[in-house]
This record gives C-alpha cells, structure tokens and sequence, in this order.
C-alpha cells in the first residue's frame, strides 16, 4: 500500500481545511502566513506532496486520480474526517482539484489561489506529455549551464518577463530544485480536468469555489485560470493586488472575511 502523505497541522479552528502548496516548498512554510487570518477558523492539514518536504523521498512514479483518492481516503478514515474545505496554491492547485473531483458531497468550500490545472501552458504539454521532449527537458535540468543562458535569452527576445526571470532563478537555482521541479512536472502529468464538468459536479453538491489570481503574478497570470473564472458567480473570481510569492497570505486576508 501507499504510504500516507506526511503533513503538518496548523491553527486550532473548528473547521477542517486540507491544504496543498506550491512546488518547491512544504506544507508548513506555504500555509505558515495563513494562520494569521484562519488560524482561529481552521484546523489547516498542509500536506507535503510527493517530492518535496518531509515527502522528498517519495519514489518517483506518475501519480493517478486513483491513486490519490485512495490516499485521501485513507487520510479521512484515519482521522475520522467526513466535512472538509480545500485550498490550492499553484501545483497544489492540481491535488486540490483532484480532491475535489473526488470528494464534492464532503466539501463545503475549495480556495483554489493561482491554481495550476485550470489550463495548461504549451510548455507543460511539451515538456511532460511527449517522451523525446521529456527526456530533453531532463536533460536541460541536469546541465544548467545550456538552460540558464536560454532563459536570459528568452528575456531579451521579450518572451519572457524579469520578474518571470527571477522567479525561475529563485526555484532553480540549485541541482536538488531542479530534480524537484523535474520530477514534479512529469509525475503530476495525469492530473487533468474537464474543468466544465467539474464545475457541474461541484454546482451538483453545493461547493463554493473560490478561485483568486494575482494582478503582478507573471508565473501564473490572471487569463491562465479564465476558463474556470468565466464559469463561477463574478463573486467567487477574486483579483487581489499580489505577486505569485505571497498570493497564499492575501488570498487568507480575504478568505477570512467569509467567517465574519
């Protein structure tokens, strides 16, 4: 059997908030700026996914929809779990997704905050879903010194912003967040949404969804989550004034006035 997702847990609230980061971090330093707003609201499970954290051991092999209800499930169970919340920030974004493409009669709200799984960049595609350019692309992790001038290429060209720029330096910038990033990419691949359905499965079971963006996110910009945006009460599509480095405490301002 699988083994369980290690987590850390946060806050003291009465409610139960299953939380999901971004790539490069863990559970605890993600959700840590969180705990100012929802810490008296939530009890927060920030899980550590495969690869990172007290998880970076974790075998490397695709991770199926299948594979990860089981995990949850098992989560539940253990800690006698029936009503829950979600949130998701950037490729946590695609675990909290498939909890609540899993999970919709358990689930009263999903924070999903720059969420990747909306929709996917050309890029992503490329460099996980065909195996030729797989392997070039982790080639390219083993030998920064061919993609690090390619990035600053791609900044002169325009094709890519400074802060873009910085933001790939920052999470790559040493071999072991290059494997982590690696490895992130490709055994996250089979976690893909029609994200239509989704949103009648969730409309079906009374979820609210909040999705947030931020307005100087360059990693993950307010148009890559508009599929999902355009589908949600204008309500439930919240813009907050943040860079993709600190969405998660703003996102928690906001979330916080919900329980006033």
């Amino acid at each position: 059997m699988t083994p369980p997702l290690p987590y850390t847990k946060l806050g003291s609230g009465p409610r139960i908030l299953l939380a999901f980061h971004g790539i490069g971090q863990d559970g605890a330093s993600c959700f840590a700026p969180a705990l100012k707003s929802l810490g008296t609201h939530y009890t927060i499970y920030a899980f550590d996914l495969p690869f990172h954290g007290q998880n970076s051991h974790s075998p490397f092999e695709v991770i199926s929809k299948a594979e990860w209800r089981q995990r949850i499930q098992h989560f539940l169970n253990t800690n006698s779990i029936i009503r829950f919340d979600i949130a998701g920030f950037s490729i946590g974004g695609r675990f909290a997704l498939a909890t609540l493409e899993a999970f919709p009669e358990n689930i009263d709200y999903a924070f999903l905050i720059a969420p990747d799984g909306v929709s996917e960049h050309p890029m992503y595609t490329l460099a996980t879903r065909i195996p030729p350019a797989r392997w070039v692309y982790g080639w390219l992790m083993r030998h920064p010194g061919v993609f690090f001038p390619g990035v600053h290429v791609a900044r002169t060209l325009k094709l890519a912003s400074k802060s873009l720029v910085r933001f790939t330096q920052q999470v790559l910038n040493t071999p072991e967040k290059r494997q982590t990033t690696y490895r992130s990419w490709v055994a996250f691949r089979h976690l893909k949404f029609d994200i239509p359905a989704l949103v009648k499965t969730v409309h079906a079971h009374e979820v609210k969804v909040y999705l947030f963006a931020g307005v100087y996110d360059s990693l993950l910009k307010p148009k890559a989550v508009g599929k999902l945006a355009e589908l949600l009460p204008p309500n439930q599509y919240i813009e907050l004034k943040s860079g993709h480095t600190r969405l998660v405490e703003h996102a928690a301002a906001w979330i916080c006035t919900l329980f006033k």
